[in-house]
């Protein structure tokens, strides 16, 4: 398993049903999770996508999606995301604790037919994390398995 990877896109929401906006640069609290995300509080505050993972369930379906339509908060590329459950992650100055799958929902399905079952197995469909150390996080920070 790669421990160092890299951010590769970010994306928010303003409200539950909301589109993604992509962002070069969000903010990062332990009270908000990504101060511009709706969903920051609880427990699942950020979300993370591994984007091999992402390509290999367009791959399978033969289409071709921008990676929001998942509706995860940060792309990584490098890192082997399902194994970092229970792990650590500093990315830039921010540190996250994996607590698990960020289960497909039916929303899925509604984006595209077919794609919640892509994104189930080997916990494809991402996973997710609540912040441990906040701070700027952007486009193109080295993400670290601790």
């Amino acid at each position: 398993m790669s421990t160092v990877g890299i951010i590769k896109a970010i994306a928010v929401r303003g409200a539950s049903r909301a589109p993604m906006q992509e962002q070069q640069e969000v903010e990062v609290t332990i009270p908000q999770g990504i101060v511009q995300d709706y969903r920051g509080t609880g427990l699942r505050q950020v979300s993370f996508l591994d984007i091999g993972q992402w390509q290999e369930v367009l791959a399978e379906l033969g289409l071709d999606l921008p990676w929001s339509t998942r509706r995860a908060n940060v792309l990584i590329e490098g890192i082997d995301l399902p194994a970092t459950v229970g792990q650590r992650l500093q990315i830039g100055a921010c540190r996250f604790a994996i607590g698990g799958e960020t289960t497909p929902c039916a929303r899925m399905d509604e984006l595209q037919a077919g794609l919640r079952q892509g994104l189930t197995p080997n916990l494809r469909g991402g996973v997710w994390g609540k912040v441990l150390q906040g701070g700027p996080l952007r486009v193109g920070d080295r993400v670290q398995v601790l």
